[in-house]
């Protein structure tokens, strides 16, 4: 197990957890921990996207065209 927690360990956390918020605020709990989890990830590969060499935009970047003449007015 990560950390060096073993099955014993790790279900009696879990029952502390159930114990503090109950059953019904779990799934919340949950589900906002796994939220939490996909932004860490998602800031950690953007950081990792910024690294790209100078000039080049960085995979699935749009780089904006510039505007056409019909666009800018004068």
């Amino acid at each position: 197990m990560p950390f060096g927690i073993g099955m014993g360990e790790l279900v009696v956390v879990l029952l502390i957890v159930l114990l503090l918020f109950g059953a019904r605020r779990l799934p919340d709990l949950a589900a906002g921990l796994g939220g939490a989890i996909n932004n860490f990830r998602k800031a950690v590969k953007g950081e990792e996207d910024t690294k790209t060499i100078e000039g080049k935009a960085a995979e699935g970047d749009r780089v904006p065209s510039p505007p056409s003449k019909t666009e800018t007015k004068s």
